[in-house]
């Protein structure tokens, strides 16, 4: 995969490229201290992965973030900060960063968060070249809101899921996340919907019984089928590698209870295949 570095501080920038180079074996494209600089550079560099840092001077990581962004969304971002302000974090994540790294730089963890964000990308990657074959029959003319909509319900049905109430809430929530260009955390889906409080807990209810059908049918496909890096792609996606692990062992009678159903991580990784 191809990084990009960003960060005032010169020795932050050579330590990261030298834990990326020789950690992952994967290529630093290029590397600035200036974020008009990289914001130039970003726009017209084949980029996979961005280190940008939060206190930048002239154009904030947060502005950088946003920028690029807009022009190319599947890039992904990872902030490198010292500030542990919660505003200024709940800002970074909402202008789409993956992850945070802490000053000062550990080893530790910045290879287990560049790790977490390139299994991320190749999973989104592999989930979405899943989604085209599963989706080869779609005509060429369909406007691309309704091509999304068919992508995410042929992958529902991969799942084995859209028998389940559930499904059509998750489609009317993922139509509103792509056009409100907001995760779930972020977006207000009692106003866009114009539902109480009390129908939202519903409606998440309908929601975790869909995704636990979901989680139990694809358990079972990878106790059948251990070796198929798809199915772990998927379920590494849109459920998490301990929600299936605890979930496969809960079928097999190992364990009392099964994986845990998070409805952000799901409609998020719905999501970001498209």
């Amino acid at each position: 995969m191809k990084f990009y570095i960003v960060d005032d501080d010169q020795s932050i920038l050579y330590v990261l490229q030298n834990i990326i180079e020789q950690n992952f074996n994967d290529e630093v494209v290029g590397m600035t201290s200036s974020s008009p600089d990289a914001l130039q550079e970003l726009m017209v560099k084949d980029v996979d992965i961005v280190l940008v840092d939060l206190l930048m001077p002239e154009l904030s990581g947060v502005d950088l973030v946003r920028k690029v962004k807009e022009v190319k969304p599947n890039i992904r971002f990872v902030m490198i900060s010292k500030v542990q302000n919660s505003e200024m974090r709940a800002e970074a994540y909402k202008a789409g960063i993956e992850f945070f790294i802490n000053k000062p730089i550990n080893l530790i963890e910045v290879k287990t968060v560049l790790k977490n964000v390139r299994q991320s990308l190749q999973m989104a990657t592999q989930l979405s070249d899943i989604s085209k074959m599963v989706n080869n029959f779609t005509p060429q003319s369909q406007p691309k809101s309704a091509e999304a909509h068919h992508q995410a319900t042929a992958t529902l049905n991969y799942l084995g899921m859209t028998s389940e109430k559930g499904t059509s809430d998750i489609l009317k929530i993922i139509s509103l996340m792509k056009a409100q260009k907001e995760n779930y955390r972020n977006i207000d889906l009692e106003q866009l919907m114009g539902i109480s409080e009390h129908e939202r807990r519903i409606i998440d209810q309908r929601i975790r019984r869909a995704i636990k059908v979901g989680l139990a049918n694809i358990a079972n496909r990878l106790i059948d089928n251990p070796y198929d890096e798809q199915l772990s792609d998927i379920s590494n996606l849109l459920f998490g590698y301990e929600s299936v692990h605890s979930e496969m062992l809960y079928q097999q009678g190992k364990r009392s209870s099964g994986g845990r159903i998070s409805i952000q991580k799901f409609l998020d990784g719905l999501v970001s295949k498209e």
